[in-house]
C-alpha cells in the first residue's frame, strides 16, 4: 500500500495508477504518539562496540494524502535534553557544549520537503534536519506497517525506518584519540524511527 509517491515523474511506479479506496481512506492529519514511538540512534564507541540511545521526548505531525501520495508531509520536534543512553554521566556529556549544547540549542527538528515510493513496501521522505542551528538535507527510508483501529477507537498508522548521517556535518565534532589508534566516537551515526501516529478529526478546508 503506497503512501508516498514521486510527484510529476513519469518514471515513478504506476501500480497505484487507479485510486485505492482503502488507501484514500487513510488521507488526513495524524499526530505522532510518543508513548508508542521511538526515535533512536546508534554510534560506534572506542572502535569496538556500539552505544545506543533514545530521545524520550518528541512530538510531531503527519499529513498523509492517499490520492496523491507525493503530497504527504512530516514534521518532528525532538527535545535534546531527553537524550537517554542508560548512563547518566554520558547523557550529561552529550547534553553539554562538547556535543549538543542542549541549553543553547534545545531542539532537533525535521521538516519534510518531498516524498517518494521506492518499491512496494519502501518509501523515502526527504527533508531538512536541523541540529545546533545547522540545517542539512536528510532522506529517511521507511517501511509502512499498515493501519489499524486500536481498543480506544483511534485510527493508527505505523512506520519504521532509518538513516545514516555524519554527525560532523551538523557541527558535532568532539572526539578523543585512542592510544591503540582510532577515535573514541565514530563520526557515523545511525538514526532510527519507529512511529505510531493517530488520525485526527477532519482537517479544515
Amino acid at each position: 500500500m503506497a503512501l508516498f509517491g514521486r510527484k510529476n515523474d513519469s518514471t515513478a511506479p504506476t501500480a497505484t495508477a487507479e485510486a485505492d479506496p482503502a488507501l484514500a481512506a487513510l488521507t488526513g492529519a495524524y499526530t505522532i504518539d510518543p508513548a508508542h514511538s521511538t526515535i533512536s540512534f546508534t554510534v560506534r564507541h572506542a572502535m569496538v562496540t556500539n552505544v545506543r540511545g533514545t530521545f524520550t521526548e518528541h512530538e510531531g505531525t503527519l499529513h498523509l494524502d492517499g490520492s496523491d501520495p507525493a503530497n504527504s508531509t512530516a514534521s518532528i520536534d525532538v527535545s535534546i535534553a531527553s537524550i537517554d543512553t542508560g548512563a547518566p554521566d554520558r547523557d550529561g556529556h552529550l547534553r553539554g557544549a562538547d556535543f549538543f549544547d542542549a541549553e543553547t540549542f534545545p531542539a532537533m527538528t525535521f521538516r519534510s520537503t518531498a516524498a517518494e515510493r521506492i518499491d512496494a513496501e519502501t518509501y523515502r521522505v526527504t527533508g531538512d534536519l536541523t541540529i545546533k542551528d545547522v540545517t542539512r538535507p536528510l532522506s529517511i527510508d521507511l517501511e509502512f506497517h499498515g493501519s489499524a483501529t486500536d481498543v480506544y477507537g483511534n485510527e493508527r498508522v505505523g512506520f519504521e525506518g532509518s538513516a545514516t548521517i555524519l554527525r560532523s556535518d551538523w557541527g558535532l565534532t568532539w572526539n578523543a584519540s585512542l592510544e591503540t589508534g582510532g577515535v573514541l566516537v565514530s563520526d557515523k551515526v545511525k538514526l532510527g524511527f519507529d512511529i505510531s501516529a493517530i488520525k485526527q478529526g477532519p482537517e479544515a478546508a
